[in-house]
């Protein structure tokens, strides 16, 4: 989802019974080097027949640090079953956030012996199931067990299909929002009558509102880390491209087809915003988060992934979706979303069993939330408990107009995609070049990857 990844630190439980050694860490790691040196660049692949019977699973996921203790929990609340279900026996496998795992999870799906169920970014889903490496669901399946298309937004659902079936079950919404100090945006005067962040609705609104930020801090108003980062600059112009209503669309074979003067606006606004002066435009990803934890900025715009962190900052923390300034509410995001891995003879109990994980993790998501993730199974949202997390239900509604990355296979979250549209948007924020040029360079290597094959096609 990111150059820093809402997955790090300690890696969590591989089963809900007991926790990884570091001797197990290490096998796995030299298994997969070895798997390297063999085969390409597969590693860390547990094989469905290490378990036995219809409930034990293998699951593959990214997720670690605090995510992966999250995860632990949710894991070791399905297996151990409630209401009278069977839980299961999980047998999970941990691999390291980043390009490689998609390596990995594709080489795995290739060999048709993948693990049960594994975690994908909704955004890279177009890499996988129009080459066959993940299968579809099957929605009776899942009805049974409590989960439908109506539990989900159509925002993210309609990213879920492929040719008509659904490839993908959304576990969070995680968006691009902003953070904001409670108190310097009541002195900037920006809070609505119930202390939350008031609508903006133009361009010169968010101006203005880091001139009113700054002064009220009396350092910076708004702060984006985006110097050497692969996807910030990507995430903050996708989602304002989105607010004009324009097409940003990548058919096979190119051209692209991007509204120009659309993308030549949005860039020009990220650069009046980010001048140097009210809002500094030369932060790498750690400094802006720094400065804004201690008090040296009103605003961050950053990944709803930094909850956990901010909560420690001491500051009178709140959030919200991402401030409408154009024509069209829009909120750039992505989803953790669960798949099924190509296997090529798949036991029948266990896919079954798999539909059944899938639809009891869903309904912890909750626990997920606490990290600060939108959970995308809605009746969670509905509880009580969800409304009363602060500041997570304040912006529950950018799942509602949820823009993920364009449906390529080179696009999405870790990708090469996002690195090359970041760097001449760098370059425009720098002022080591103009709006105009940027976005003929953003083209320019649209244009260069659509031209290029499909590896899994």
């Amino acid at each position: 989802m990111s150059s820093r990844s809402p997955a790090q630190g300690v890696p969590a439980v591989s089963t809900p019974a007991r926790r990884p050694s570091r001797r197990r860490l290490l096998r796995n790691a030299m298994a997969g080097a070895g798997a390297l040196l063999a085969a390409g660049p597969l590693t860390g692949c547990t094989s469905p027949a290490s378990a036995s019977g219809a409930s034990a699973l293998s699951v593959w996921d990214l997720f670690q640090g605090g995510d992966g203790m999250l995860m632990d929990d949710m894991i070791e609340a399905v297996s151990k079953g409630s209401g009278g279900a069977e839980g299961f026996d999980v047998d999970r496998t941990i691999l390291d956030w980043g390009p490689s795992y998609y390596t990995k999870l594709a080489m795995s799906a290739a060999g048709g012996r993948a693990a049960d169920v594994a975690a994908m970014h909704l955004s890279r889903l177009a890499g996988y199931a129009p080459g066959g490496l993940v299968d579809a669901f099957d929605l009776d399946l899942l009805a049974e067990y409590g989960v439908t298309e109506k539990d989900f937004t159509p925002a993210v659902w309609s990213r879920t299909r492929h040719e008509g079936s659904v490839y993908a079950i959304p576990l969070d919404v995680h968006p691009f929002i902003v953070f904001y100090d409670k108190k310097a945006a009541d002195k900037a005067g920006l809070l609505d009558t119930g202390g939350e962040l008031a609508p903006m609705g133009s361009p010169e609104a968010l101006l203005e509102a880091g001139k009113a930020l700054a002064e009220a801090t009396g350092g910076a108003g708004i702060l984006f880390g985006h110097v050497t980062d692969t996807a910030q600059t990507w995430r903050l112009f996708a989602g304002l491209y989105a607010q004009t209503g324009a097409d940003f669309d990548l058919p096979d074979g190119g051209p692209p087809k991007i509204d120009v003067d659309a993308a030549v606006r949005v860039v020009t606004l990220m650069t009046r915003l980010f001048d140097g002066k009210t809002n500094p435009n030369n932060l790498d990803y750690n400094g802006a988060l720094a400065a804004f934890s201690s008090g040296r900025g009103g605003m961050a715009m950053l990944g709803e992934w930094e909850l956990p962190t901010l909560k420690k900052s001491g500051l009178e923390l709140g959030a919200a979706p991402f401030p409408q300034v154009f024509e069209k509410p829009a909120v750039y995001t992505d989803s953790h979303s669960f798949v099924l891995p190509h296997q090529d003879s798949p036991d029948p109990a266990r896919r079954r069993e798999a539909h059944r994980y899938v639809a009891q993790i869903l309904k912890q998501s909750l626990t997920w939330a606490s990290a600060g993730h939108i959970p995308a199974y809605q009746p969670v949202l509905a509880e009580p408990a969800y409304a009363a997390l602060d500041p997570q239900s304040s912006y529950a509604g950018a799942a509602e107009v949820a823009v993920l990355d364009p449906p390529n296979w080179f696009a999405g979250a870790g990708s090469n995609f996002q690195n090359r549209m970041c760097q001449p948007l760098q370059s425009a924020l720098l002022g080591d070049t103009t709006p105009e040029k940027a976005v003929r360079q953003m083209v320019r290597e649209a244009d260069t990857l659509l031209r290029q094959p499909n590896p899994v096609a």
